[in-house]
């Protein structure tokens, strides 16, 4: 989001209105106040008005789907993608118990073990040439079941499952609430991150589940069902 927010204004503790940033492309003048209010998530102030920077869409784009034996080898998968430069413009890490939620929200039959899910976006040459690059990275980490699509309707249907997610959850058990958090760490310890956070809520009485994984910091949404 920070990247891609030119200013804003917003309203601070005390009453003052403060406007940030400039149309001009680079400023040195001063503190970088529109990511710091940004990042501050509302607790500096609360932002009124907001002015975006525009994305060109990309002319092509296919999404991939994986499977994996552990949560680890899907997050190693991960890492040695962004690691080894490969342009990915989403990556989805969907446990089993997620994928389990899927199937009976739904009525699928994927199998019910840790998936990845790619979006890789450019020319077609380009963006095929990247999935086929991830697809030999995925096979080197006992990746399996690697599929991919590029008619925007089997696309939109992949990414329906990651969307779906938390509602899916309240399939298992719908007289529970959900509590999110989200869990940053270095991209280094992002699988071991999540094998001992696997570890610990597996040995708890809570149901629980993991998605979401970005490819440019180690974080993951936990969900957690409670009574």
């Amino acid at each position: 989001m920070r990247d891609n927010v030119i200013n804003l204004q917003a309203v601070l503790p005390d009453g003052d209105v403060v406007k940030t940033g400039s149309r001009a492309r680079k400023s040195a003048a001063g503190y970088d106040l529109t990511r710091l209010i940004i990042g501050s998530e509302g607790t500096l102030g609360v932002i009124t008005e907001v002015t975006l920077r525009l994305q060109k869409l990309p002319s092509h784009s296919v999404v991939a789907m994986c499977n994996f034996q552990t949560v680890k080898d899907a997050a190693d998968v991960a890492i040695a993608t962004m690691h080894s430069g490969i342009q990915v413009s989403r990556v989805e890490l969907l446990d089993e118990v997620q994928i389990r939620a899927i199937n009976m929200a739904n009525g699928k039959s994927l199998p019910e073990v840790p998936t990845l899910m790619f979006e890789f976006i450019g020319t077609e040459a380009y963006a095929l040439e990247q999935t086929l690059l991830v697809q030999k990275i995925a096979a080197e980490h006992h990746g399996s079941d690697f599929v991919f699509v590029e008619e925007p309707n089997a696309k939109e249907e992949l990414w329906k499952i990651r969307k779906e997610a938390l509602w899916a959850g309240f399939a298992m058990k719908p007289d529970h609430e959900a509590m999110i958090t989200d869990v940053c760490v270095p991209l280094s310890r992002l699988a071991e991150c999540i094998s001992v956070s696997k570890q610990l809520l597996d040995a708890s009485p809570l149901t629980w589940y993991i998605f979401s994984l970005t490819q440019y910091l180690g974080f993951s949404h936990f969900v957690i069902c409670c009574s």
